[in-house]
């Protein structure tokens, strides 16, 4: 089971698709916002989850009090199951007293949606691929994030143990690399670029 940890939703389980996802344990999970707190006043915050699965990330950050997530998810199972879940989050915390929670669904490939969306520039993203995608996809997901990103934005990207580090645009600096398990978590800030175009890879 899923859950919601701490915040508004505090305690309210979340569906999670049947096959083809792999939600961030509830251990992994509360590690990670703990950590984050510490980088990102998650209040006011808008959020966008990619590979969203459960929408765990999304819906623990919007508990917490950002302000509103995007979630993406190509699977049409699972993204019938965030729709489900966006609605109970936004009933339970209705029933609670506490102010409206707002979500979206886009039902697209991370890659699609990225490079076709205009708008938005987003304080916080979650980077959670099946730990099978491979790391050139991986690099270009991130390189075509940037120009969605807040200045100072923090992006977390959730691997595999066995996976190498991503390699991330310039313009992110790592700030924390955490290994629980089989997971390993690493935290970045969007910073300015003196020479745009290169690209790190951080152990």
């Amino acid at each position: 089971m899923t859950r919601i940890i701490a915040g508004a939703a505090k305690g309210h389980s979340l569906a999670v698709p049947k096959s083809g996802t792999r939600p961030t344990s509830d251990r992994v999970r509360e590690a990670m916002f703990s950590s984050l707190e510490s980088l990102l006043d998650l209040g006011g915050a808008a959020v966008l989850d990619l590979y969203a699965g459960s929408g765990a990330l999304a819906f623990e950050a919007l508990s917490r009090g950002a302000s509103s997530a995007v979630l993406v998810e190509q699977s049409k199972s699972a993204a019938n199951v965030l729709r489900a879940n966006a609605e109970l989050l936004a009933r339970v915390t209705r029933e609670r007293g506490r102010r409206a929670v707002a979500s979206r669904v886009a039902q697209n490939s991370v890659d699609s949606f990225l490079r076709t969306t205009p708008g938005q520039l987003f304080e916080l993203a979650f980077v959670d691929p099946p730990y099978e995608l491979g790391e050139a996809e991986l690099t270009g997901a991130l390189e075509a994030l940037v120009p969605h990103l807040a200045p100072e934005a923090v992006v977390i990207v959730e691997r595999g143990s066995r996976s190498p580090a991503p390699t991330v645009p310039e313009s992110f600096e790592l700030l924390r690399r955490k290994s629980y398990g089989e997971t390993i978590v690493f935290s970045y800030e969007v910073s300015p670029v003196d020479e745009p175009g290169a690209e790190k890879s951080q152990a």
